[in-house]
Order: C-alpha cells, then structure tokens, then sequence
C-alpha cells in the first residue's frame, strides 16, 4: 500500500529534492534524453542521499532482506558525514534538467566505491554512462586495473562490463551482515577495457 498522497507506482524516499527528481523522470517518458555528467557539489548531498536511500531500497530486495537494506541506507542518515564521503572522493554526478540522477565515486585512482542511480532510470544507461567515465578517468590516473566491491544485485552489470570476480566478502554494517563480490577489470591507457 502506498503511503498517502503517493501513488502505488510511486516510489517512497527521504531526502530533500526528491520530487524533483520524480517530476522529471516521470515527465520524460520511457525513453530519457542523454544525461549531462557534472561534478559533485557540497549542496548535492541531500539529493545524492536520496538517491543512494532509493536505490538500496527499490532495487536490491530481491537480494538483500529489509532489516539489511535499512543498515545499508543508514550510510546516508548523517548527511553532513555523506556529504565528506563523496568530497574526499572522485565524485561525478549525471544529470537530467539539472537534477541529479546518479552519481559514481572513485576512491584513489583504481577503485569505484559507489555508484548509484535513481530507480526510475535504472537500466537506461546511467550507470553505464557514469562508469564509463570513471573508468576513462582512473585510466588517465594511471590505473592499470579498476576494482569494485558489487553488491549482488550489481554483480551481473559489472560482469557484462568485462569486470571479473576475485573474491566474496562479507561485510558488517550497523549488526547486518551483507554480501558483495570484490570484482576487476583490467584497463589500457586512457581507460578502455583490454
């Protein structure tokens, strides 16, 4: 049952900008324009946080339980600290009319830490798009190989990128164990995969 004033398509978030986000996705139709990629900006954060609260909530139920989504969300509660995270790293943020869609995160210069999109563009080559540039990016750092920690339900998407499984993790967050696979993808110059 939705929550009332909500449709039961509609998804439930937290954060500030939301609607924003919902108004233009739901007003692009099935096929989006090519989003613009940007980077990340401290007034981002509450958007980003949305977006990250949407993401675990909306798309990995099929292989996280609930009590491990709500765990994995509370990355994001503090958003002052959110909002650290994603300056201290490499942080890109893709767009549509200017609101924020997703974002991607590199740690150093060999290891994407977060990529998340909103739910109502998953599969319309956000990710991709934000991935190709981190990849490209790491590839200009230096990097000869790039490494992620997939959740299950990313596993699948890094895979098809040419990404390849090195080992299964077991991870602790706020007494909730959770899953993910450390996955690799060798680079050649500039970023493109070999």
């Amino acid at each position: 049952m939705a929550p009332p004033g909500r449709s039961r398509d509609e998804p439930t978030c937290r954060g500030a900008g939301f609607e924003v986000v919902w108004h233009v996705v739901n007003t692009m139709g099935q096929t989006l324009p090519k989003p613009a990629m940007r980077p990340f900006l401290p007034a981002d954060t509450p958007m980003l946080a949305a977006i990250f609260a949407a993401a675990i909530e909306q798309l990995t139920g099929d292989d996280y339980s609930e009590a491990q989504q709500e765990a994995w969300t509370s990355a994001a509660d503090d958003e002052e600290q959110f909002g650290k995270r994603l300056a201290s790293e490499l942080t890109l943020i893709a767009t549509l009319q200017n609101a924020p869609i997703g974002f991607a995160a590199l740690k150093g210069k060999d290891h994407i830490d977060m990529l998340y999109v909103h739910p109502s563009v998953a599969g319309q080559g956000v990710a991709s798009m934000l991935c190709d540039a981190l990849e490209k990016l790491a590839g200009s750092r230096g990097a000869k190989s790039l490494t992620v920690d997939a959740s299950d339900n990313a596993e699948e998407f890094f895979k098809k990128r040419g990404y390849v499984a090195r080992q299964r993790n077991t991870v602790t967050i706020n007494g909730e164990w959770l899953a993910n696979t450390t996955m690799q993808k060798t680079l050649e110059t500039g970023g493109a995969q070999t």
